[in-house]
């Protein structure tokens, strides 16, 4: 699960976390949707955006996210981001989702213009000769590419700036996970974790820094008692900080440094102490996800008493969580698939319902085209609707 939270930093603003995205998507997909299966069910009759409207950069709304952002990357300008997160003050499910996002922003940035061809030189002139005017009208040359010097910029100027470092921070293990065999991967990560100490001195009541230093110890790959005693940290400050959650699952996960026991056991653990109108209860389907066989098509599997116990968590934590829960799109997104796969339609299209239009989450971010990924399962959803009755003029509301 390691590539959920690069794949939704990456898909969400170009747009938690590594298990091999064709093994999942072919166990939710099955033969990946065939181009029928896309068409079934009219997204104008339903009041559905169309696919080339579905907005792949974030998993829900978030217009200040975006309008700061898109101002940055546009002047270069650090300030409307830095603002951003000024005014999100203490909320740290949201100041935790916008560093990412700001950071997955910065390093997607980055790394299109080290790829971006350099722009053609200009042919050079002859020198106007003594009669002539030089012209004032030649063609400017193209601006260069945006390269996150906008990031750069704010580490430079306001280097006691917690919000800087924290976002600078969560950017160096972007960079670090992004280039998987870079040599300097290693070096990436433990600088990404010196800065995230230094945005916990500056702000040491905030969980945010302390989130990334534990994402970093864990694609460092620590001993569990140096990662428990980090775990320990965020939950001092945050113990149902869902984000923070889901960056530790992993490393309790088969392909981390724990089982499928382990991982489920945590999830559980942290559904059974979680208060009223927290989504941790949905954690163990995250759980479930991060252990489907590999090639499982059985569609039993999906009404199986593990996950259809995983799949009422997550619809018990949405039904009490606030609805603006700056992570409940995640989970919404991912119990879209399920219960697609489980047959239980009309659940299915009420997800629908609440997420339609957005698509940067999980499972869609695991293949190749989040949009027909996303629209195939909208697809399936509103086609078994309408096969047990249902039509667009009776839709079950959105919870």
């Amino acid at each position: 699960m390691e590539a959920l939270l690069f794949l939704i930093a990456t898909a969400a603003v170009v747009g938690l976390l590594i298990v091999p995205a064709v093994r999942r998507r072919r166990a939710l997909t099955g033969s990946g949707g065939s181009p029928g299966v896309r068409a079934a069910g009219d997204p104008d009759r339903y009041g559905l955006v169309p696919p080339e409207r579905l907005d792949v950069r974030l998993p829900g709304p978030d217009p200040e996210l975006i309008e700061a952002l898109e101002e940055t990357q546009r002047t270069q300008d650090w300030q409307p981001v830095a603002r951003l997160l000024a005014l999100t003050g203490d909320d740290w499910e949201l100041r935790w989702q916008r560093v990412q996002s700001l950071a997955g922003a910065a390093a997607v940035e980055l790394a299109r213009s080290r790829t971006a061809p350099a722009p053609p030189e200009a042919p050079a002139e002859p020198a106007p000769s003594a009669d002539q005017t030089p012209s004032l009208s030649k063609e400017q040359p193209p601006a260069p590419a945006p390269d996150a010097r906008w990031l750069r910029n704010w580490r430079t100027t306001s280097p006691r700036d917690a919000g800087c470092a924290q976002v600078y921070a969560q950017f160096l293990v972007w960079q670090a996970l992004g280039d998987t065999g870079s040599a300097d991967r290693r070096i990436i990560l433990e600088e990404a974790r010196e800065i995230a100490r230094e945005a916990v001195r500056l702000a040491p009541a905030d969980p945010t820094a302390y989130i990334t230093d534990l994402f970093a110890a864990r694609a460092l790959g620590v001993r569990r008692p140096e990662f428990e005693e980090r775990w320990e940290e965020v939950r001092r400050r945050a113990p149902h900080h869902m984000g923070a959650h889901l960056v530790a699952l992993p490393y309790w996960s088969a392909r981390g440094h724990g089982s499928k026991e382990d991982a489920y056991a945590f999830a559980q653990r942290a559904a059974g102490e979680a208060p009223e109108g927290s989504l941790l209860p949905a954690l163990p389907l995250f759980a479930v996800y991060d252990h489907l066989p590999e090639a499982n098509m059985v569609s039993g599997l999906y009404r199986s008493a593990v996950v259809e116990q995983a799949v009422e968590g997550a619809r018990y934590a949405l039904h009490h969580a606030p609805a603006d829960h700056p992570v409940a799109p995640h989970v919404r997104h991912l119990l879209l698939c399920f219960l697609v796969r489980a047959e239980r339609y009309a659940q299915a299209v009420e997800q629908v319902r609440a997420v339609d239009g957005y698509v940067g989450a999980l499972p869609w971010v695991d293949g190749g085209d989040p949009v027909a990924e996303y629209s195939a399962y909208r697809a399936l959803a509103v086609a078994g609707y309408e096969s047990l009755g249902g039509d667009a003029a009776h839709t079950p509301p959105a919870h």
